[in-house]
C-alpha cells in the first residue's frame, strides 16, 4: 500500500467518525465498528435497549456520506413486499411498474428485525449478499454503497422470531451502542432542546468516495502469519466442546476483511495480530452456537470467543514480515 493512500484513508475515517460523534456523543468505539463494517462492505447488527441512539446513528451515518437513509419498523404483519417493493399494474400504460420499497437507500435501519416473521426476515438475505432484489425474475440493484443496520432488543423477547443462523452469519459485525458515560450524558441533557441531533450534520464524503475507500481498504496486506492466526481461531471454535456450531468460512473471511479496514484506520497498510484480537468478539461471537449443556452452565458465545483468542499465542514476526516484504 502506498503511504499517501493509507494516510488519507485514516484521515477520512476519523473525519466521518467525528461527524457522527456530533449526534452519538461519547461512542467513538461503537461508531468505529460500524464504519469498519461499512468500509469492509458489510452489515451491522445492533443489540441494544431502546433509547441508546440506534436510529440517530443510522441517520448520522447517511448524512455524513451524503447518502439516503431508510427506516423500517419490523412488526409481525410486515410483508416482504413492504420491504423490497412490488410490481404494480398501471392501467394507463397497460403494464406493470416496479415500485421500490424502503430498502432502496444507502443506509437502511431495520428496527427490531426479530419482530418480523421469518418470511419477511428472509427477504433481506438476497439483498444483503447480492446487493439486489429479484422480483418476478428481474433483478433490481440497490445503491452503492448499501448497508443494513439491524437492531434487536435484548430485554423484551415476547412475540419475537430469533434470527436464523444463516442470516446472523450475513451480518459482518454485531455490537451495541450502550448508555453514555456521565460526562456525555450531561452534555446530551444540557442540550435537551435539540430534538434531532443529526440535523446539523454535513456530508464529509460522497457515496462515490466511500466506494473508492472500500477498494483502498481491500488492498491492505494480510501476511500468511496473520491468515494462519485467523484460521486457527475459527477452527478452534469448531472443535470446542462448548460449541454446537462453530465459525464458518464466511466468518473467517469477514474477520480478515474487517482487520484490513481496522489496520488502515490506524494508519497502517498491513494487518497485525492485535487487529485480529481487537475485532474477534464483534465479528465472531454471533456466528457460534453453544451447546444446551453450556447454556445451562451460563456460557455465552462472547465468553467462548474471548477464551479461545486468549489461549492461542499470537504469531510473532518482524514488521517487515507483516508488511509482506
Amino acid at each position: 500500500m502506498e503511504s499517501p493512500q493509507v494516510t488519507e484513508f485514516a484521515r477520512e475515517f476519523s473525519a466521518i467518525n467525528g461527524s457522527i460523534g456530533g449526534a452519538i456523543v461519547g461512542k467513538s468505539n461503537a461508531i468505529g465498528l460500524v464504519l469498519t463494517a461499512l468500509f469492509a462492505g458489510g452489515h451491522v447488527l445492533l443489540e441494544d435497549v431502546p433509547g441508546t441512539g440506534k436510529t440517530s446513528l443510522a441517520k448520522a451515518l447517511a448524512a455524513s456520506l451524503d447518502g439516503t437513509h431508510g427506516r423500517v419498523q419490523f412488526t409481525p404483519d410486515l410483508l416482504p413486499s413492504d420491504l423490497i417493493g412490488a410490481n404494480v399494474y398501471d392501467q394507463k400504460k397497460g403494464d406493470f411498474d416496479f415500485r421500490p420499497g424502503p430498502i432502496f437507500c444507502s443506509i437502511l435501519l431495520a428496527d427490531e428485525i426479530n419482530r418480523a416473521s421469518p418470511k419477511t426476515q428472509s427477504a433481506l438475505l438476497e439483498v444483503m449478499e447480492e446487493r439486489h432484489v429479484t422480483i418476478d425474475g428481474v433483478a433490481h440493484p440497490v445503491p452503492s454503497p448499501f448497508m443494513v443496520i439491524a437492531t434487536q432488543n435484548p430485554v423484551e423477547q415476547l412475540g419475537t422470531y430469533p434470527l436464523p443462523e444463516a442470516q446472523l452469519d450475513r451480518f459482518l459485525v454485531r455490537t451495541a451502542i450502550g448508555y453514555p458515560d456521565r460526562a456525555a450524558s450531561l452534555a446530551i441533557v444540557a442540550e435537551s432542546a435539540r430534538t434531532d441531533r443529526t440535523l446539523g450534520i454535513k456530508p464529509v464524503v460522497t457515496t462515490k468516495r466511500v466506494v473508492e475507500l472500500q477498494q483502498i481498504a481491500a488492498a491492505a496486506h494480510v501476511s500468511r502469519l496473520v491468515l494462519d492466526y485467523i484460521l486457527t481461531i475459527c477452527e478452534n471454535t469448531r472443535t470446542d466442546a462448548r460449541c454446537a456450531l462453530g465459525v464458518s468460512m464466511r466468518g473467517a473471511l469477514s474477520l480478515a476483511r474487517c482487520a484490513k479496514v481496522y489496520a488502515m484506520a490506524q494508519g497502517r497498510g498491513y494487518v497485525t495480530p492485535d487487529d485480529v484480537k481487537a475485532l474477534a468478539h464483534a465479528v465472531l461471537s454471533h456466528r457460534i452456537i453453544v451447546t444446551p449443556d453450556a447454556q445451562i452452565d451460563g456460557v455465552e458465545p462472547a465468553q467462548v470467543i474471548a477464551e479461545i483468542v486468549a489461549a492461542i499465542p499470537p504469531p510473532t514476526g518482524t514488521e517487515a514480515q507483516f508488511r509482506g516484504q
